[in-house]
């Protein structure tokens, strides 16, 4: 679709760069970013600005000399692809599902991230490396599917896509683990995914970013849910250096159910920011939302939430919430909770707290032979039981309770 591709270029290269005058960017301050100034890697390693620029080949320095990235998830897998600058490799695929690099042609690409915005018109306009996931009718995989996306090139930017299409009937999960491969790498990442949940079918996904924090990162996810279908939805957010994910789930058809799951640890200068939209479209639709993160030294989380209930969308019950426990005294979070409802039958909750560990509790702990970091350790975990206990697949519970406490300092 090359009309696609010069409407979407020109249409990021019409639009500002988001400032703090703008609502949804009022506490993430971007004018220390410049988008141009990472170079794209086009092919097989060569790098270029737009698709249209010829590529002046391999960048010195770049990362095929670094060690592999570390992994938080060990599992037992279905199928298998990798993303990198280079390509899609696809490693494994189960067989009467489509597992493959995602092309132009495919008839719902854009259908739900379009290039509206400035960032998913960045992503529309120059990806080259995508996904195409297709699970048929009735079909039920016993094992996870599994992708991992690996950002590389120092001074360069990784943009993929992936889409997934859950048929009627269809239950499968989907874990993805967005990496570097070294702790100071500086680059840029930009990702659009769109799902479509077809009646009745059950769709996990589960997305880890642990990027370095030294890489800029932006999301676009989309996901459209149908007639009595469910979406469960796990975000781990641990690296990056700034940048926004958004995260919007249409329940589209009656019965549809969703439930985002977030957990997020920042430390450092971090700043991690959660854009998040449950738009109630069919009646009898539930959704539900919670996100809790813990916070060390400088960073700062901002979290945006916003339920919208259409006029049609009767008996909607909707729930989201944002907790936030500050380790450091100079630590910053932002919770903003929000309602839009336009229907008269309908059960609408939220709730939003910061707060700081309680020093009872850490000197009741280091009293009885902790040190102050397995105090803490202790403490985080009891913070975050009850999101860890959302997460039924039991590899990803276990995996993400050991990667939060993994953050606290030893001693």
């Amino acid at each position: 679709m090359a009309v696609s591709r010069a409407e979407a270029l020109e249409s990021y290269r019409a639009l500002p760069l988001p400032d703090t005058t703008e609502e949804h960017w009022r506490f993430t301050d971007l004018k220390d970013f410049d988008p141009d100034s990472f170079e794209s890697t086009v092919g097989t390693g060569g790098t270029s600005r737009f698709p249209q620029t010829p590529s002046p080949g391999p960048r010195r320095g770049q990362a095929a000399s670094r060690p592999p990235a570390e992994t938080i998830l060990e599992l037992d897998v279905s199928g298998m692809a990798t993303i990198t600058e280079a390509g899609v490799q696809i490693e494994r695929a189960p067989d009467g599902v489509t597992f493959a690099p995602l092309t132009e042609e495919h008839e719902r690409l854009y259908s739900l991230v379009g290039w509206e915005e400035k960032f998913a018109a960045h992503n529309a306009a120059v990806w080259e490396h995508g996904l195409l996931v297709v699970v048929p009718k009735g079909v039920e995989l016993d094992k996870p599917l599994y992708v991992r996306v690996m950002n590389s090139s120092d001074g360069g930017s990784l943009f993929w896509r992936l889409l997934v299409v859950a048929e009627e009937g269809a239950r499968f999960t989907l874990v993805e683990e967005v990496t570097s491969t070294a702790a100071d790498l500086h680059s840029y990442t930009n990702t659009a995914q769109e799902f479509f949940l077809e009646q009745g079918s059950k769709f996990e996904f589960v997305s880890i970013q642990n990027l370095s924090q030294e890489t800029w990162h932006f999301a676009t996810h989309h996901a459209t849910v149908g007639r009595d279908a469910e979406l469960d939805w796990i975000a781990g957010g641990f690296g990056s250096k700034k940048g926004k994910v958004r995260i919007q789930n249409d329940l589209a058809g009656e019965g549809a159910t969703s439930r985002v799951t977030g957990a997020y640890f920042t430390d450092g200068d971090q700043h991690l920011d959660y854009d998040t939209f449950q738009e109630h479209i069919a009646p009898n639709t539930t959704s539900d939302f919670a996100f809790k993160g813990a916070l060390r030294d400088t960073s700062t989380a901002v979290w945006r939430g916003m339920i919208r209930v259409e006029k049609d969308a009767q008996k909607t019950n909707a729930y989201q919430e944002n907790r936030n426990l500050m380790l450091s005294p100079t630590t910053h979070a932002v919770p903003i909770p929000g309602l839009e409802i336009l229907a008269n039958d309908v059960r609408c909750t939220h709730g939003a707290t910061v707060s700081r560990v309680d020093r009872e509790e850490l000197f009741y702990a280091m009293a009885r032979g902790l040190s102050r970091g397995e105090a803490e350790r202790l403490i985080v975990r009891g913070f975050f039981q009850d999101i860890l206990d959302r997460i039924e697949f039991e590899a990803v519970r276990e995996s993400l309770a050991a990667a939060l406490e993994a953050r606290i300092p030893q001693g």
